[in-house]
């Protein structure tokens, strides 16, 4: 038998090797991650995202035995980057899960857990413009022809109220769960109620009337109001007035007055979206089932281009709704919404502002120009060239 030490001996002894001479400090991998997480001020959907694309190479330690961070080498990071793009993950999957690793092996580099080498072993893949984007955005063509149909047949209901605000808002749908009916403000009384409210929360007079001056009526006013389990993404950089047009106030009236069901729910709140169910909120869940089988081409008799019978399409069952190939979600309707105020002419930084997100997202996500609109746009721009008086 060969006295040659096989490859785990030599693995590990360069291990050994490479912790003795950087004199790391040694931690576990999820405490260290753990550690790292207690950190970060972040919304809780994105904390579950951090812990989603870290699960991975938690368990891929957990398998390679490897307790302790200083042991790493930049053959193990190279080795789980192996698995996991042979694993037929897409490019940009592959970017956020990378992204974030980095991320967190500085936070371990800065801790002295881990040596330089190992931090700058992360290869996050580059992805161009398609790669970052899912162009299956719901388009302008769409969505009008579904509010069309919510206008006729459902007038100023529930679903009709939610679709028509992600829409014509481009809010995230967290966002307009948030809203209570104190943060809808349709007529004057509303506005001195606001005046009232901030003047209570203690604003200074002039951020008062800075807010008032923006605020004009009809619009939406969402609050970040973590204690009570409706946060905004942003936190309190999430608050803003969101301007809605007369007609689309007159719908939310109508809703109001005649299809909300009148419910407090579990905090003694009066929410917007309320439900006879669960805490009295309409949840996320139900919001984007419903706008999954809104967006389905057979919800208000249209043919199915999948040559499906609605009658026994598994989409059509209750929950079941995003299992149709037609089906959108509801960041795909913020996406759509957003590239229609583009294609419409907004700037962008105006429209980062609505949406509360930031130029760059807008202009490399988000935006998705329809060519010819935008290109039809730009026309009135030519006149410039010919009245300027340089060549």
């Amino acid at each position: 038998m060969s006295d040659e030490p096989d490859a785990d001996e030599l693995l590990d002894e360069l291990r050994d090797m490479v912790g003795a001479s950087d004199d790391l400090e040694s931690v576990e991998p999820r405490e260290a991650f753990d550690l790292w997480m207690q950190q970060q001020e972040m919304a809780d959907s994105t904390a579950q995202s951090y812990r989603y694309r870290v699960q991975p190479f938690l368990e891929y330690c957990d398998e390679a035995g490897i307790d302790d961070l200083s042991d790493l080498t930049t053959r193990d990071i190279k080795e789980f980057e192996a698995c996991r793009w042979n694993s037929d993950l897409q490019r940009n999957t592959l970017n956020n899960q990378f992204g974030t690793l980095r991320l967190w092996f500085e936070y371990c580099r800065d801790l002295n857990a881990v040596s330089e080498d190992v931090f700058r072993a992360w290869e996050v893949p580059d992805l161009s413009k398609e790669d970052r984007v899912n162009t299956a955005k719901l388009i302008t063509d769409r969505a009008q022809g579904i509010l069309d149909e919510l206008d006729q047949f459902r007038y100023a209901s529930r679903e009709h109220v939610l679709m028509l605000l992600l829409w014509r808002t481009t809010a995230r749908i967290g966002t307009l769960r948030s809203l209570d009916l104190c943060d809808v403000y349709l007529d004057d009384g509303d506005r001195q109620r606001l005046r009232a409210e901030l003047e209570g929360e203690g604003f200074a007079p002039h951020v008062v009337e800075s807010i008032l001056d923006e605020a004009s009526l009809p619009f939406l006013y969402p609050r970040h109001r973590s204690e009570s389990e409706t946060p905004l993404k942003n936190k309190t950089g999430g608050e803003r007035v969101i301007n809605i047009a007369d007609w689309v106030a007159d719908v939310v009236r109508g809703y109001l007055r005649v299809n909300r069901s009148d419910i407090v729910d579990e905090y003694g709140r009066e929410p917007l979206f309320s439900s006879k169910k669960g805490s009295g909120r309409l949840s996320k869940s139900a919001m984007r089932n419903w706008v999954y089988v809104l967006t389905q081409p057979c919800e208000f008799g249209g043919r199915c281009p999948h040559d499906r019978d609605p009658e026994e399409c598994e989409a059509r069952e209750h929950g079941q709704g995003s299992k149709c190939p037609s089906s959108r979600s509801p960041h795909k309707i913020r996406t759509g919404a957003i590239t229609h105020h583009r294609d419409q002419g907004w700037p962008t930084p105006d429209l980062a502002q609505k949406a509360n997100t930031s130029e760059e997202l807008i202009e490399g996500v988000y935006d998705q120009p329809e060519q010819l609109i935008r290109g039809a746009s730009r026309r009135e721009h030519l006149d410039k060239l010919d009245n300027s008086d340089s060549s």
